[in-house]
């Protein structure tokens, strides 16, 4: 055996020494986190295979995977669930068990740090924990210059943050979405329990919202793979026009339109809304969950354009989700809560 072999094997058995020495620790962490094992209604289970089994009286939610020690400081520093949800797509953290139950450590944590005297101690308590190496969130020298160069909500940063989510593959989207592939909620009316019904429930729900006739013209921003566009035309006899930012679902949208003979009165776009030609009018415009992609600070140009490019009397139907306490002047217990546990902010 070469000395080199000696000194890496004596080097992996003092990590695991050290790590077995720190396992103490990580329950104290743990604890001042999320409360004592007895009362957790999860289970961990940690690097070295100990496991706390949770509140016994009712069956664990969950199993909480940590893989070493280190990753407890970036996890929990600070106590957020931006952190925690960062360390699970690192890897940092695993699930076992039902993952949707998992959401729920957030609501823990945030109920068991309600008192500041519990999160100056869990501090403490962290900052004792040896750092780690991020493994795989480190953002791409393209990434980086795109976050540091590029204002945000430009249309080139906003080019770039829907193409990086939207064109990792269509075949990834129709695994899960209803054939369509509507990316928006869907419309459960009385008696419609299947996904691929209630989509088109909701299109249709669109559709008369707008009130649309024969021979109008409406444009969808924000068309993703065009089944709004396409159920118009089909249903309503409209000339329909979608916009997007993704080459990918354009491409997806405008060959399911020729595949059903609809190209002469619908086509999809990859146009930023703010590039819409003055010369464009339409009858009706919808805009159905992008609104959420224009940003507070732009929301005045986004419905000016809306508002160009309808003819008088026509109408825009815009749908997205809201928080009415974003309206309401936070308190300072709020904003603090903000702040520290950074609420909202994974999402």
């Amino acid at each position: 055996m070469t000395s080199q072999v000696v000194e890496r094997e004596s080097a992996m058995l003092s990590s695991d020494r050290t790590s077995d020495a720190l396992l103490p620790l990580v329950r104290h962490v743990m604890a001042a986190a999320f409360g004592l094992p007895e009362r957790r209604p999860f289970a961990v289970r940690y690097w070295s295979g100990d496991l706390e089994a949770g509140d016994l009286r009712r069956a664990a939610w969950f199993t909480l995977v940590i893989r070493e020690p280190a990753v407890l400081r970036r996890a929990l520093l600070p106590p957020s669930e931006l952190a925690l949800g960062e360390a699970f797509i690192r890897g940092d953290l695993d699930v076992e068990g039902g993952l949707e139950a998992a959401g729920g450590l957030v609501d823990l944590l945030r109920a068991h740090l309600s008192a500041p005297g519990r999160l100056a101690r869990l501090a403490a308590l962290v900052l004792r924990l040896p750092g780690a190496e991020s493994r795989t969130m480190e953002p791409s020298a393209p990434e980086l210059a795109r976050r540091l160069w590029w204002p945000r909500h430009s249309r080139r940063r906003d080019a770039a943050a829907i193409r990086h989510h939207y064109d990792v593959g269509n075949d990834f989207y129709q695994l899960w979405l209803d054939p369509d592939a509507v990316y928006s909620c869907a419309y459960y009316p009385p008696g419609v329990r299947e996904l691929e019904r209630a989509q088109q429930a909701k299109l249709d729900y669109v559709c008369r919202k707008l009130r649309l006739q024969a021979g109008e013209r409406l444009l969808d921003i924000g068309c993703g793979w065009g089944a709004l566009i396409s159920h118009a035309a089909r249903h309503y006899d409209v000339e329909a026009v979608g916009i997007t930012l993704s080459p990918a679902q354009a491409d997806l949208a405008t060959r399911r339109i020729s595949q059903e003979g609809l190209e002469r009165r619908c086509r999809v776009e990859v146009r930023d809304y703010r590039e819409l030609p003055d010369a464009a009018t339409f009858d009706k415009v919808a805009s159905v969950g992008m609104f959420e992609h224009v940003g507070s600070t732009r929301l005045p140009e986004y419905f000016a354009t809306a508002y160009r490019v309808l003819r008088p009397g026509g109408l825009f139907l815009n749908h997205g989700i809201i928080d009415l306490e974003d309206t309401r002047p936070p308190g300072l217990a709020i904003r603090l809560r903000r702040r520290l546990l950074q609420e909202g902010e994974f999402l």
